[in-house]
């Protein structure tokens, strides 16, 4: 039985893993019996198959949960088919929000343009939230180098009120992730070579120039800057949080 105490167990995996490096986080992570039943998140956006093909070489078969907020980018859902079959993963779940709930928050497919947050919230993290019910800890992408707010990122982290976070990559910088794609070989998002260094909804997305944050594109112009899965209990929230 788990450990219910989220602070300790992931004090405790910090520790055991802290030297470790990303592959072996990841190898480890999904068979430690502090974690429990354990998927990977991806988005499969700019940086993605970087832990696509760790999970591959690792763990085919885990569970692979992606969100077609049914506003990405054609290029983004041609890439989630040709990553998935090139690298053999197993169990690719493609996450949606219900037919009942976009009639009821956004029939016209504008809620971006007047409440982002809550566009976010309905096709992203209720969805997510509901099949994450069933796991015990989920594995990011997430990177220290991405931004403010993930600046002191570990490995492990907790989410109250029952889940932990896995972040192989934290203590990546942007040219591991680089090296790790030229290395092994790995298909590229279409989109970044048009600039676009981090990919989200096409509505919300625009590109990058250089010298610009690589998150810039991401709701540019506004204060927003996480769409909510990433936040301590799925809350919409701002500024630092603390577990």
């Amino acid at each position: 039985m788990l450990d219910g105490n989220l602070d300790t167990r992931a004090g405790r995996l910090n520790d055991r893993y802290r030297h470790h490096a990303a592959i072996e986080v990841l190898r480890r992570a999904v068979s430690d019996p502090d974690l429990g039943r354990v998927a990977l998140v991806s988005s499969f956006g700019a940086e993605s198959v970087v832990l696509l093909h760790m999970v591959s070489r690792v763990a085919p078969g885990l569970p692979v949960l992606f969100i077609d907020t049914q506003m990405l980018f054609p290029e983004t859902l041609a890439y989630q088919r040709e990553v998935s079959a090139k690298l053999g993963l197993t169990d690719v779940q493609v996450i949606t929000a219900s037919d009942t709930e976009i009639a009821a928050h956004d029939p016209d497919g504008t809620l971006h343009k007047v409440n982002p947050d809550a566009c976010c919230d309905f096709r992203k993290t209720v969805p997510l939230e509901r099949v994450l019910s069933g796991y015990d800890a989920w594995i990011t992408g997430r990177k220290r180098f991405q931004n403010g707010q993930r600046a002191a990122l570990e490995f492990f982290e907790p989410e109250p009120p029952a889940r932990l976070r896995v972040n192989p990559l934290a203590h990546w910088r942007p040219e591991d992730v680089q090296d790790y794609m030229i290395e092994n070989r790995l298909p590229r998002h279409p989109l970044v070579a048009q600039g676009y260094p981090s990919i989200g909804c096409a509505p919300c997305t625009s590109p990058v120039k250089p010298g610009e944050d690589p998150r810039s594109g991401r709701w540019r112009g506004q204060e927003k800057s996480e769409c909510g899965i990433h936040f301590i209990g799925g809350r919409m929230v701002r500024g630092k949080v603390s577990a």
